[in-house]
């Protein structure tokens, strides 16, 4: 957080969150809205008090419309104690078109709005300038704080696209951001023009010599965004800023007498560009470059890797996240800001909570294993093959064994997602294999449907979480996270290997991979086992148990000679 001293406001209590890298202090605002401030935004946070700069009478009168195809504004704060600001206020177009022309989205062609939670982190993260050449920095403007109104808008009103902002939702999972909700992002004017008011005001340029120019300045601009690892979609010269004090010596030029005066604005103008002595604005179609992003997902993995296989191990925490035990298996938990929900990360390693958050694993690219169980594949943005499962804690288990295993299962439920990790856990203790069970999630949307069976919310009520409410909540659906196998983590870490290929049981009798006398040997082998770890497991079943193939060498086995079985369905394991 910025160092410098904090002035008094009227918000109220405040939380410190994190989201995809960058520190916010969250504050409730006046009229029951959200205020988000970074550590640019936090020495202004009275300027910035909605009060002072979005009372409906003052913006009116004193925004200015700032030329785009979105609503960008330029206004000033009121002033408070001898200080004001020039902010820079936009709508976030997370989930509407992007109105490109066809050979730039020929070039992007995946090209989406960013949700204001990753523009703000590309932002920070090109203002940082880690890659590329270390004398270059990209100028940007300061990202202050993003602002949630407390109104939801009709559908009609947002402009938003249901398929596409599921997509964007899948693609920015902490980004379940409301469809119905404006996202406001605010940032710091910069005082200057735009290359195309320095040459036309300023030089007298125009025509095919204005535009000659603005080409050859936007290319290096673009160059050099490129060399820093980044790119904008829809890079334009206005895009392009000379600082207040570089166009004051563009005047100063122009009142020097002399034919040369025009050349000498030009070439001014030119050399700032050349220099790098730019900024550049409009970050909602930021993204890295492709290579850039590869290196970002290499690393984000390895890191991710060696950090899940010491899961264990505690690490310091930041303000908003607390250890906590339920039912003896430790989590990192928190507040998911983007989404308003919470999220529970196995193990005692802090690094590890911001690789689950929804925006990393909601995405367009995943593959559905089940469509009774909801249950997908997914390849996260940082890399790391995941399994996500929506919980059916609540419902009534409608089987269809035939048999008193029926009955069973309608007397006991569905376990909650905190009782299937338990589950797992003990297990693992006694070396039955099972999937590798990483993080809960709890939706902040309520869920349409009512839940049928009560008793596991009734039986959970005393058990709180860091925000002092009971952790399953009928009113939500939970998410349950979990690793695509391909070894052991340290295997896995060391990168040793081509991927596996799972398969369940029933598919491999199925498809002939194995005898119908060997898949039922296999199921009886792992419920005797579940039975020895002091669980009951009757209502195992072949597709209950994941087989995994490894390329050219068959079926994995065990340590005595086995086809190795993991149990992937952890809902209807009970103790005995």
């Amino acid at each position: 957080m910025a160092s410098a001293s904090i002035r008094p406001t009227s918000f109220g209590p405040q939380s410190i969150v994190s989201v995809l890298g960058v520190t916010y202090v969250h504050r409730h605002t006046s009229d029951g809205g959200d205020m988000y401030l970074t550590e640019f935004g936090l020495p202004f946070a009275d300027l910035l008090e909605i009060e002072n700069w979005y009372e409906r009478a003052w913006f009116l009168s004193h925004r200015e419309r700032l030329e785009g195809t979105s609503a960008v504004y330029r206004v000033h704060t009121k002033e408070v104690e001898g200080r004001r600001l020039n902010l820079v206020v936009k709508n976030c177009r997370v989930g509407e078109d992007v109105p490109l022309d066809t050979k730039t989205l020929l070039e992007f062609i995946n090209t989406e709005f960013n949700s204001p939670w990753e523009e703000f982190a590309l932002v920070m993260e090109l203002r940082l300038g880690k890659h590329g050449p270390s004398a270059l920095q990209i100028h940007t403007q300061e990202p202050l704080a993003i602002y949630v109104p407390p109104q939801k808008m009709q559908l009609w009103q947002s402009g938003r696209s249901v398929d596409k902002f599921n997509r964007i939702k899948a693609r920015h999972p902490g980004v379940e951001i409301d469809i119905l909700r404006q996202y406001k992002l605010i940032y710091r004017w910069i005082e200057g023009e735009d290359i195309v008011k320095a040459l036309t005001d300023h030089a007298g340029v125009d025509g095919g010599e204005l535009a000659h120019h603005l080409g050859r300045m936007t290319k290096k601009a673009i160059a050099d965004l490129d060399q820093k690892g980044f790119a904008v979609a829809d890079m334009k010269p206005v895009h392009v800023i000379i600082g207040e004090s570089d166009i004051e010596q563009l005047a100063a030029l122009g009142r020097e007498p002399g034919p040369r005066t025009r050349r000498r604005q030009l070439g001014h103008v030119r050399c700032l560009v050349k220099k790098g002595t730019y900024s550049v604005v409009d970050y909602e179609l930021l993204l890295r470059t492709a290579a850039w992003e590869a290196e970002v997902k290499a690393e984000r993995r390895h890191t991710y890797l060696d950090d899940q296989r010491a899961r264990f191990v505690p690490t310091d925490l930041p303000n908003h996240l607390t250890m906590c035990e339920v039912f003896d298996v430790p989590y990192v938990c928190g507040h998911v800001e983007s989404t308003g929900g919470m999220l529970w990360v196995v193990g005692r390693n802090g690094r590890l909570f911001d690789y689950f958050l929804p925006e990393r694993w909601r995405t367009s690219q995943r593959v559905l294993l089940s469509s009774s169980n909801e249950v997908y594949y997914v390849r996260t943005k940082d890399n790391i093959h995941l399994v996500h499962k929506t919980s059916r804690v609540g419902e009534v288990p409608a089987l269809g064994y035939g048999d008193a295993r029926d009955d069973l299962a309608q007397e006991r439920g569905y376990n909650s997602p905190f009782e299937a990790f338990a589950v797992a856990q003990r297990l693992s203790e006694a070396g039955v294999p099972t999937v590798f069970v990483r993080a809960i999630y709890r939706t902040g949307t309520p869920k349409v449907e009512a839940s049928a069976d009560s008793r596991r919310f009734e039986t959970h009520t005393g058990i709180l979480g860091p925000d002092g409410t009971p952790i399953l909540q009928p009113e939500h659906n939970y998410i349950t996270l979990r690793g695509y196998f391909n070894g052991s983590d340290s295997w896995a870490a060391r990168g040793e290997g081509e991927m596996l290929r799972p398969i369940d049981l029933r598919a491999a009798r199925l498809a002939g991979l194995l005898p119908h006398e060997d898949a039922s040997r296999i199921l009886e082998r792992v419920r005797d086992r579940v039975r020895e770890a002091g669980l009951d497991g009757t209502l195992l079943v072949e597709n209950d148990l994941l087989l995994t193939i490894a390329p050219s060498h068959g079926f994995t086995v065990d340590d005595a000679g086995e086809i190795e079985a993991r149990i992937s369905s952890l809902e209807l394991i009970y103790p005995q």
